[in-house]
């Protein structure tokens, strides 16, 4: 067995939670972790159940080497071999694609172990694979998803949601409530925040200085006071000049439709949507299985997949790595490095 490089030793620690047991999650991960350019990047170790991904090891035909460790650093990372720190919540006889309580509750222990994991500084970023919510709340772990999880865990107020991908990025200042709720709850302040933290994601991720716009909310971002009620000017105007104030190069609010097309091309490297469908649509236009979902705001940074379980498709060796691969990409690049501690 050969041993790490002084180079591989400075590589960042992420721990890749499995997600919920009964979907896709085991097997995008056991693809993604083996992948050599993430190894590479980062040293990828997973918090989960052993034996359901030695079970996606097989279905997929993948002859790895899957072991479990007791702590980060006793992990190995040589050719085949897949570190897990063994949780052993499911049970063997597990069946894919079935909502399961005992699956739900897992998924939050991953979550738990990983957090507390980050917290310590034994890993430098989290990558979680999909959670099924319903079966989440039926193990009594109400939370709207992943990224309220996480903000809990870690003792964080505010967190933002960033999408990314090859061709454009955004980030969110409201996510999972309702559009009359969305623009009842955006104001200046959170707008600013918003900026700020995606400004900070960027310039970590190697963007000294990103080029930012911000969405308006209504159809040709008000229209000078014809469409809406004055949202733009009220809510979202003193945000974008607070945060040039900082020194942060932010233009907005600008027609989101025109925006994207910008954005897309490549004149803006960050575009700040105000609610959550005016942000997720043209990504996943651009392609699902290419798309990362990343928390930021917490102690370490936490990437995603940008799809769910697929409970339709789970166990039948069809489903698309290529998300996780990405997002265990991110990880490695806007992870915390000890030049960046606090």
């Amino acid at each position: 067995m050969t041993e790490e490089t002084n180079e591989n030793l400075t590589l960042p620690y992420v721990a890749v939670t499995m997600g919920d047991g009964a979907g896709i999650g085991p097997e995008v991960i056991v693809p993604a972790v083996l992948d050599h350019g993430i190894l590479q990047e980062c040293r990828p170790v997973v918090i989960g159940d052993l034996l359901r991904l030695r079970q996606a090891a097989d279905i997929l035909g993948i002859d790895a080497d899957i072991q479990a460790i007791e702590n980060v650093e006793d992990a190995e990372f040589t050719p085949g071999r897949v570190n897990v720190i063994d949780l052993a919540l499911l049970p063997e006889d597990l069946k894919w694609g079935q909502l399961s309580l005992l699956a739900g509750h897992a998924a939050y222990e991953y979550i738990r172990v990983a957090s507390e994991l980050a917290m310590t500084g034994k890993v430098q970023a989290i990558c979680t694979a999909p959670l099924n919510k319903e079966a989440l709340h039926a193990a009594g772990h109400i939370y709207p998803g992943h990224t309220e999880l996480l903000a809990s865990l870690t003792g964080t107020e505010e967190v933002s949601m960033m999408l990314s991908t090859p061709k454009i990025r955004v980030i969110h200042v409201t996510t999972h409530i309702g559009l009359a709720d969305a623009i009842r709850k955006i104001n200046p302040d959170l707008v600013q925040r918003t900026i700020r933290r995606g400004y900070e994601a960027l310039v970590r991720a190697g963007i000294p200085n990103p080029k930012i716009g911000v969405c308006a909310i209504n159809p040709h971002a008000g229209e000078n006071g014809l469409f809406g009620q004055g949202e733009e000017a009220e809510k979202i105007e003193p945000g974008v000049q607070a945060a040039q104030a900082e020194g942060i190069n932010a233009v907005g609010p600008l027609p989101a439709d025109t925006l994207f097309f910008l954005a897309g091309r490549g004149d803006y490297d960050l575009v700040v949507a105000m609610y959550h469908d005016q942000g997720h649509g043209p990504v996943k236009v651009l392609g699902i299985e290419a798309g990362v979902n990343i928390t930021v705001g917490l102690p370490v940074i936490r990437t995603s997949v940008d799809h769910g379980t697929a409970f339709d498709i789970a166990g039948k060796a069809i489903a698309d790595s290529r998300s996780m691969v990405e997002a265990l990409h991110q990880a490695a690049e806007m992870a915390t490095r000890p030049s960046m501690a606090r």
